[in-house]
């Protein structure tokens, strides 16, 4: 049996001529949430952004297996 999470990341844009402020930005917190969900078990299967006015919604989607 299967168990799943999901994890949102928020960021927000800001005035700025780098129109990939947000992707540079994100990277290391991205990759250390990556880091702390495999200790503990979870694959990363999914995952999906959206917008919103002036923030960029990430989504994470995890699974593990249930011992």
């Amino acid at each position: 049996m299967k168990e799943y999470k999901v994890e949102t990341l928020i960021y927000y844009s800001k005035v700025t001529l780098d129109s990939k402020h947000i992707v540079k930005s994100s990277k290391k917190e991205i990759q250390e949430k990556l880091d702390i969900m495999s200790k503990e078990g979870w694959h990363l299967v999914s995952t999906d952004a959206t917008n919103f006015g002036a923030a960029v919604y990430i989504y994470l989607y995890f699974e593990r297996d249930l011992p």
